[in-house]
């Protein structure tokens, strides 16, 4: 790019000297490392007057190394064209307000960032991120529980707080589309089949508690047999609206309690005991995965809306089917014609295990810049 020389001038035509350093003098003193996303804010005037007279905001800056993984593929040379993709992409690397290293722990937290526009994010306050301590680094979690890492903490400006990181955000999917690079094919296929796509991905503030590939499996012989009324219940079922319950409120706040669904009637049960949070008998196996229109939890068995009762053993190590007589099929249900385009971190158990471990894995392309037609931003 040729636009790294325009920032600081762009920066200083509105911004006043003041006692600590401004955002123009940080970036411009931090050019060798963040001349990349000097050039893509130089692109962006009313963005960068907004956040030069901002307080209180923290700004998670990719190095040139981390936009590198990005700029030189085909969607990278895309996003250069597409000033409203850039606008959306940088407003998620915003926190609404000063986060300094030292107020992460090794608890997730989940903060609010400046990408609201609502055709295309559906949370109410704006776009999440997670972040937490993992030993004496911070680690911030995107779309499909993509990892970034600060490398370099604590850059004060007069408006907040810098930290440099070392990948660039994914912007969070719809739920349909994280479902998919997730690895979800079963659950995919459900929506498709009912024709819920754009029911579920169009609802605001939403929990959506998604079955395994193996949740769906292990009842696949009743699977077959349902009509789609009855499937869109059940899928109905697993989707809380109103109410975004990341992770840190499944083991507080919303522990214990019993929470509307979509499909209306009884609600379903989350219950937190042991550092495992179950949801009626299903087990919470991979939580935050971050979607456009609220949160998705893994969960490892179907939940059942002629079964409300159903509830778990939380000393086993699994738990029985909440539909009576059914039992295993050789395949999975509901995946027929449905393939994933990439194998996002979201879909392993291993490196994303229940309020456990968080994933790594590098920054997923099409999930970055797949929904960027639809983006229209504006500061």
């Amino acid at each position: 790019m040729h636009l790294t020389t325009l920032l600081p001038l762009a920066l200083a035509s509105v911004t006043a000297a003041q006692n600590t350093m401004s955002l123009s003098a940080v970036l411009t003193a931090n050019n060798k490392t963040l001349s990349t996303l000097n050039g893509l804010l130089a692109t962006q005037p009313a963005l960068v007057t907004a956040l030069s007279s901002a307080q209180g905001i923290t700004i998670l800056a990719p190095s040139n190394d981390a936009f590198s993984k990005i700029l030189s593929t085909s969607a990278g040379m895309a996003l250069e064209k597409d000033p409203s993709m850039i606008t959306a992409l940088l407003q998620y690397h915003v926190l609404n307000g000063s986060v300094p290293a030292s107020a992460f722990t090794t608890s997730a937290q989940f903060i609010p960032t400046l990408l609201t526009n609502t055709s295309f994010s559906n949370v109410t306050g704006g776009q999440v991120v997670m972040g937490m301590l993992s030993g004496k680094t911070v680690e911030v979690f995107s779309g499909l529980k993509e990892k970034s890492t600060v490398t370099t903490a604590d850059i004060m400006f007069s408006g907040g707080v810098v930290h440099i990181i070392d990948t660039v955000l994914t912007i969070p999917l719809s739920a349909s589309a994280s479902a998919i690079d997730s690895q979800l094919i079963a659950l995919a296929g459900a929506l498709t089949r009912t024709s819920l796509v754009t029911t579920v991905d169009s609802l605001k503030d939403v929990t959506i508690f998604a079955p395994s590939n193996k949740a769906f499996q292990n009842i696949g012989s009743a699977a077959g047999s349902l009509t789609n009324d009855q499937l869109s219940g059940i899928l109905e079922y697993h989707v809380i609206a109103g109410t975004v319950g990341y992770s840190s409120l499944l083991t507080s706040g919303l522990a214990n309690e019993t929470l509307p669904t979509v499909l209306g009637g009884e609600g379903v049960a989350i219950l937190s005991v042991d550092k495992k949070v179950f949801v009626n008998s299903a087990q919470v196996v991979i939580t935050d995965i971050i979607v456009a229109n609220g949160v998705m939890h893994v969960i490892d068995n179907v939940l059942n809306p002629s079964n409300t009762t159903a509830s778990p053993v939380p000393t086993a190590t699994s738990q029985a089917v909440a539909f009576a007589g059914a039992s295993a099929a050789p395949e999975t249900p509901f995946t027929s014609g449905i393939s994933a385009t990439t194998t996002a971190p979201s879909a392993s158990t291993m490196t994303a295990a229940a309020f456990g471990g968080m994933p790594s894995g590098a920054v997923g392309m099409a999930a970055l810049f797949g929904a960027g037609a639809a983006i229209i931003v504006g500061y």
